[in-house]
Order: C-alpha cells, then sequence, then structure tokens
C-alpha cells in the first residue's frame, strides 16, 4: 500500500497533487493545510473520502475507490495549543476513516494528522498524538492502524519514539528532511506511526511550492492481523 502525505501550505500545492499520485502509483493521499471548502472530488484515480470541516485551512483523505471501500470517516478535535486559541485556531487536527481493503477483504484505519505548531511545547504534541491514538481506536478497535502527516516534532524525536512503543506503535522516519526553508528548523517533521504494519520504506519526494515536501509511505499489514480480522461492528 502507498501512501502519499503532503502538507500544502495554506493550499499552495494544490496543482501537484494529480502528478505526484500518478507518478508514485498512490492508493491514498492525506493532506494538511488544505482549502478544503474547494476541494475537487477527485485527484488523478483518487476519490475524496472526507475533509475537516470547522478549519478553512484543514485536513482531507482521498482514496483509491476500487480497491477501497470507506467504512466511515471522522474528523477530531485535540487539545489546543496557545496559537491556535490565540493567533489561528485549528478546530480539528486529526481525521481517521475505517476502510475495507477488497485486495485482502480485511479493515484498517488510516489517518491524516497535523500536531500543533512549533510555538508549542513537544509535550502538547505527545498529548495530541496519544489523543489521536485513542479517537483512532474507537472507530476501529484492534485494527491495523495508519497514522501519517506533520506531527511538528523535529527534535528530541527518541522521546517522542519511546512514547509511540509504550502505546504500541512503531514511528518511522523519511530518508531525508522534510523542511528545508529555515536554517533553525529543518528536520523531519512529516513521518508516519502506525501500528499492525510493516513500513518498507518512507521516502521524502521531491520539493514543490510547499515549505514541507511529500512524503511517500510504502506499508504491508502484518500477516497475522489480516487473519485475526475484527469482525465489522453493527
Amino acid at each position: 500500500m502507498r501512501t502519499i502525505s503532503y502538507n500544502l501550505r495554506k493550499n499552495r500545492a494544490i496543482g501537484e497533487l494529480a502528478d505526484l499520485v500518478d507518478t508514485h502509483g498512490a492508493e491514498l493521499l492525506c493532506l494538511q493545510e488544505a482549502e478544503t471548502v474547494n476541494l475537487p472530488s477527485r485527484i488523478g484515480s483518487l476519490s475524496l473520502v472526507h475533509a475537516t470541516e470547522k478549519n478553512r485551512l484543514g485536513l482531507a483523505m482521498y482514496v483509491d475507490s476500487e480497491r477501497f471501500a470507506v467504512r466511515s470517516a471522522h474528523a477530531f478535535q485535540l487539545k489546543k495549543s496557545l496559537h491556535d486559541r490565540l493567533l489561528s485556531p485549528a478546530h480539528e487536527r486529526l481525521l481517521g476513516a475505517r476502510i475495507h481493503d477488497r485486495a485482502t477483504g480485511s479493515d484498517f484505519i488510516a489517518a491524516s494528522f497535523h500536531a500543533a505548531p512549533l510555538t508549542a511545547l513537544n509535550s502538547l504534541r505527545r498529548i495530541q498524538i496519544r489523543t489521536a491514538i485513542d479517537e483512532l481506536s474507537g472507530i476501529g478497535p484492534g485494527l491495523p492502524t495508519i497514522m501519517v502527516g506533520d506531527f511538528n516534532y523535529p527534535v528530541f524525536q527518541n522521546r517522542l519514539t519511546a512514547t509511540m512503543l509504550e502505546s504500541g506503535y512503531n514511528t518511522n522516519y523519511s530518508d531525508k528532511r522534510t523542511y528545508n526553508r529555515y536554517f533553525l528548523f529543518r528536520g523531519h517533521y512529516d513521518f508516519v506511526t502506525s501500528t499492525g504494519f510493516e513500513i518498507d520504506r518512507v521516502q521524502t519526494l521531491g520539493r514543490g511550492s510547499s515549505d514541507h515536501l511529500p512524503i511517500l509511505v510504502t506499508a504491508a499489514r502484518h500477516g497475522a492481523l489480516l487473519r485475526d480480522q475484527l469482525p465489522l461492528a453493527a
């Protein structure tokens, strides 16, 4: 399964998405800082699943509708930073979907995530990430889960990795930095956390008109979890 995650920098990179999807054969596309009220219903071969509604610049997800059937999709509010409260409110920082994979006959959870900006503390971002994990488990208890996005967490990542392991999640960073615009803030901002998946590769793609670089995540689900797939809740 090939997933692209891209922070569009206030929607500036929206015109690049069709070529990205086509060039890299993406089956899932997760966006941050998208102008959600004007998103197209399709980007390349992918169909819009859901987009946040309470922020003008928010999250969105597209999937290959030939392979995937979306059971449900939800946007979630997370604990707000001072920046969110005073300057640029972002009410919904998590978008999750329960998806049925026709190729395997099984379900999984996919999510697009955008953490609080660097003006907040890493401790707040860890709270947001742990809350996101709890919210996603509510729409698919025990299912394999993959969450990609802009984590705004370029330093002290060992602490984050350890926190994720305590929650049963692995954290995988890309082969190159995903933010290079300002020297002091360069680093891996965009990455993936997952459970029940084998992450084969996380690749940083070429620079576009955003200050972030998109990432391509190549992943496969653990065979044991596929065999033990939980039934769809009534």
